[in-house]
């Protein structure tokens, strides 16, 4: 148990394997938000790096197969990760996942493989 809720971002595909088709990359992000549930039931904060970066790619009038989209979804992971508490890596082949990965382990961050292993929040002790 942890006795403060913890800021976890969600990593996994989001435009791996899809060869730039909307709807698999679309399906990809579903996937990334079916684990926010589990991780907000469990007491915590969950975000994921698309949340930030897509919109800030539609308001540079891009998308995410556009060129400038390598110069905004990485960075926008690594500065959000900055803020992060925790990283829960979901199954499936990503670079940019693993570079959070990386990231989390060289700054001291857990890095979470299964919901499960998230430490649940102690509700008795938070005011």
């Amino acid at each position: 148990m942890t006795d403060k809720p913890l800021l976890i971002l969600i990593a996994g595909p989001y435009r791996s394997g899809t060869d730039g088709d909307p709807q698999a990359m679309a399906a990809n992000l579903a996937r990334l938000e079916a684990a926010a549930w589990p991780v907000f039931a469990a007491g915590h904060l969950p975000v994921i790096g698309e949340w930030i970066a897509l919109p800030v790619l539609r308001s540079a009038g891009a998308g995410p197969t556009d060129p400038l989209a390598d110069e905004v979804l990485y960075p926008a992971a690594e500065r959000l990760l900055a803020r992060c508490d925790a990283v829960l890596r979901l199954p499936g082949d990503s670079e940019g996942a693993d570079q959070d990965v990386a990231l989390a382990r060289r700054r001291g961050l857990p890095v979470y493989y299964d919901i499960a292993q998230i430490p649940p929040l102690d509700r008795q002790g938070v005011a």
